[in-house]
């Protein structure tokens, strides 16, 4: 991993899969009193909250381990710990950070398991390959959804609003920009892979889609009038 700016931008790509799945809180919409008020207010929220705790971890570590001995090392909490002579206290943090997760795995690689079963590589990919795999495919789709606000309040005027986004169109071009940016700063091999299982799905879904859509298969495509 590079230093400097660079080093930051390619840590933030790939630390971002601590941040996926603030998201599911929208599965509980059903039950919420106001949809439009409190889910909002519980995604960004949540998100505030674990980055302030992120970012405190991350200033005490750094304060008590100097930065280039991380270098290598995938238990950065413990080793902190380690340095500081609670070696009691670091066994927990491990244990506790391999249950933490397995249990984020688990739930965030859900939708990638038929990319998975089709790669024959379940349980194969390395954890660091795996969380770049997903990261890119998240921010992919965060980009489209972004650019989507855009077009659909252009093109699907009657469609209800129950959720609405400030500053537009500012706001979605900004977060489908900074997608795209964290995108770019992942491996080449990631970005590689990604749009190679890309063109894989899209020729799998239009030609699906055009041998088994409903009105090419009973020949009742609309005609437009001139």
């Amino acid at each position: 991993m590079p230093f400097g700016t660079r080093g930051m931008f390619n840590a933030a790509a790939l630390v971002f899969f601590a941040f996926i799945g603030f998201d599911a809180v929208t599965s509980a919409a059903e039950e919420v009193r106001n949809p439009g008020r409190d889910l909002p207010i519980g995604i960004t929220g949540s998100l505030i909250v674990c980055t302030l705790l992120y970012v405190t971890v991350a200033a005490v570590m750094t304060g008590i381990v100097p930065f280039a001995q991380f270098a290598g090392v995938d238990h950065p909490v413990s080793l902190a710990l380690q340095f500081a002579g609670q070696n009691w206290t670091a066994g927990f943090v491990d244990l506790g950070a391999i249950l933490g997760m397995t249990t984020v795995i688990l739930v965030m690689t859900y939708g990638q398991t038929r990319i998975a079963y089709a790669m024959s590589r379940n349980g194969l990919v390395p954890l660091g390959v795996l969380a770049e795999l997903i990261n890119i495919g998240t921010l992919s789709a965060f980009a489209l959804v972004s650019v989507a606000v855009l077009v659909l309040r252009r093109t699907r005027l009657d469609l209800p609003r129950a959720f609405r986004v400030p500053g537009a169109p500012v706001v979605p071009l900004i977060s489908a920009g900074l997608c795209l940016f964290l995108m770019a700063h992942l491996q080449s091999t990631t970005r590689i892979a990604f749009l190679v299982w890309l063109v894989i799905g899209m020729v799998i879904y239009f030609t699906y889609a055009h041998r088994n859509a409903l009105l090419h298969r009973h020949g009742n495509v609309p005609h437009t009038s001139s």
